[in-house]
């Protein structure tokens, strides 16, 4: 179907070495998340490492000793098994330890797991703050937010966890290599290379289901996106009402056996290559049984250390397997922690230190034929645009939708920048402002203003985050925004949840909505530049004049602009703007427009006759 992408996933990495780089920089993570931590699962880690091969050499010794009194017995009729039972203590012992020292590695995992996991969340969260508004519209970049944020936050206490395990298994294997070697040189040789087939087509299929990973991130995105579509309230009326339910399903069945023929495919091949190889290791541990059986029969070694032979080889073969297997994973897991420090590197623009001030401060907003195009876009979302509004004074933006009045409302806020032109604030280049003090300047409410699922008074005073829990701001806000009567008729007032995503949430009407979110914009009392983008489209014409005539009013001695398609409302602006094609084709007050019989005209008496 045309809506799944149909390209074949990316090769795998070639250079097996080179992917381990990423090995420190987790280790480095994980101890600076909780050191206390990291220093026990590495002490326990020894501990465990080393205990296998004492119980191992213990209860070979509780063998031989079992077997000499047993010929003493026979000889004296004399039973003395103190030493035995001695024995039998101290492996008791060994492997309390080992149990305690396993129960002791699984409590420092699960506790570096929930901090590491919030640690690495908000590691994406923070750098998420530094990216400009360009990034998140950009798919290749939601592609690698989302590989970071649904694997990467877990890689690395796996990479840690395993690294650890790797450690205790070498322990192990050395403490295993220094009593086999006893037996034979050859035996440890044996051990060793029994393991490898299985290891490196171990390795191999991580490399391709990463590259798996790596590929189907568009396509999970998809799922996640219609699951929302199909799953939330502010999705389900056209879901609904459109009977869109069983095609969007459909689609999402479709990426699924799309991405599960692949996922099927990856695992056949990793599960039958993998028991094919391991079969090697099988026949190797059968054989060195067999070499064993046969020095024991030949009186090379004893009855216990035959039993201690076996179990080193048995275990030893375990822990070769263990350590390979880690290997293995420690590769996939620096692939995977590739995306999130792929992620965590995105440049960032970094402003430098702007200035508070502007050396004109009655000169107001100016554009200088201003030219910009969206990011990948060939075309101009803004051309040559120049205009000039006083404090003050009201400007209102009239063009058809994509006509490019959003877009000079984003660069005003630089959200984006000019990629000619300049804009200047107060006599100065908007570049040269500190990026903050800008902000707080201006009080906007966008057309797609965010409807938070907090309480009402905390939708209003997101507005100024410096204020978000002053609950004296929300009155004076709502008053102004004309939210108090929503207020006055909730139960709960300003704790009243909002939404229906949370207990007893109460959902507003749009016209309801826009009344909160406009008072969000006077929130900041210091800002002098107020910016309302269609913020009443959900209201009637009647409400919307009653609000336009008291916005008039607290916006004496600031800049106002406004962007509205209704010209009843826009007439009361200072001076209009009209834009076609990213282009201002006329400027004046309404009566000069109406006057010019242009554009502007043709469209307020069409409209004005609508109303007769």
């Amino acid at each position: 179907m045309s809506h799944i992408a149909s390209a074949e996933p990316e090769p795998a990495p070639r250079h097996f070495l080179s992917v381990f780089r990423y090995s420190r920089r987790a280790l480095g993570l994980v101890w600076s998340t909780n050191r206390p931590l990291t220093v026990s699962l590495a002490v326990l880690t020894l501990v465990a490492g080393v205990l296998p091969a004492a119980m191992a050499y213990v209860g070979a010794l509780i063998i031989d000793a079992v077997v000499a009194a047993a010929t003493v017995a026979n000889i004296s009729g004399n039973t003395d098994l103190t030493k035995v039972y001695g024995l039998i203590a101290m492996e008791a012992v060994i492997v309390a330890a080992l149990a305690g020292a396993q129960r002791g590695i699984n409590l420092c995992q699960s506790l570096l797991r929930a901090q590491l996991g919030q640690r690495v969340n908000v590691m994406i969260l923070e750098k998420a703050l530094t990216l400009e508004l360009a990034q998140f519209e950009d798919s290749e970049f939601y592609d690698k937010l989302t590989r970071a944020r649904r694997e990467a936050s877990s890689r690395p206490l796996s990479l840690v966890n395993r690294t650890f395990g790797l450690a205790q298994n070498l322990i192990s294997l050395i403490s295993y290599g220094v009593l086999l070697v006893q037996f034979s040189p050859w035996a440890v040789l044996v051990l060793i290379l029994a393991g490898l087939p299985a290891f490196i087509a171990e390795t191999k299929f991580s490399g391709e289901a990463f590259s798996l990973f790596r590929w189907r991130s568009p396509d999970t995105r998809m799922q996640i996106y219609l699951e929302s579509v199909i799953a939330r309230e502010d999705n389900v009326k056209e879901v609904k009402l459109f009977g869109l339910g069983p095609l969007l399903l459909q689609r999402y069945r479709d990426i699924f056996h799309k991405l599960y023929h692949a996922d099927r495919a990856l695992a056949v091949r990793r599960d039958g290559w993998g028991f094919v190889l391991g079969l090697i290791g099988t026949a190797a541990l059968y054989g060195a049984y067999g070499w064993i059986a046969l020095a024991t029969v030949a009186g090379r070694i004893t009855l216990g250390q035959m039993t201690m032979y076996l179990m080193l080889f048995r275990q030893g073969q375990s822990a070769v397997a263990a350590s390979l297997s880690a290997i293995g994973g420690m590769y996939e897991d620096n692939l995977y922690l590739s995306t999130l420090y792929e992620y965590l590197e995105t440049p960032v623009r970094k402003a430098p230190p702007g200035r508070t001030r502007g050396p004109d401060p009655a000169d107001g907003i100016r554009f200088e034929r201003v030219s910009f195009s969206y990011p990948g876009s060939e075309h101009a979302a803004l051309r040559e645009v120049s205009l000039h509004i006083r404090p003050g004074e009201s400007l209102a933006l009239v063009g058809e939708n994509g006509s490019g009045k959003t877009t000079l409302i984003k660069l005003l806020t630089r959200l984006y920048v000019p990629h000619q032109g300049r804009i200047l604030l107060d006599g100065m280049d908007l570049n040269e402002w500190d990026e903050e003090r800008l902000r707080q300047r201006i009080g906007v409410i966008f057309q797609d203003f965010s409807r938070y699922q907090f309480l009402l008074g905390e939708n209003i005073g997101v507005g100024d985050v410096r204020y978000f829990e002053d609950d004296e701001r929300w009155r004076i806000a709502a008053g102004k925004g004309m939210a108090d009567a929503i207020v006055e008729s909730l139960p709960q007032g300003y704790a009243t949840q909002l939404g229906k995503w949370f207990k007893e949430g109460q959902e507003l009407s749009g016209g309801q909505w826009q009344k909160i979110a406009l008072s969000r914009a006077f929130m900041r009392a210091d800002a002098d530049i107020l910016v309302l983008d269609e913020p009443t489209a959900a209201m009637d014409a009647a409400a919307e004049a009653t609000i336009f005539e008291h916005f008039q009013k607290l916006t004496q001695n600031r800049i106002a602009i406004l962007i509205s398609h209704r010209f009843s409302t826009v007439r009361m602006a200072n001076q209009i703007i009209v834009i076609d094609d990213g282009r201002v084709i006329e400027h004046g007050s309404h009566e000069q427009l109406m006057a010019l019989n242009g554009h502007y005209a043709r469209l307020f008496s069409l409209q004005a006759a609508g109303y007769r």
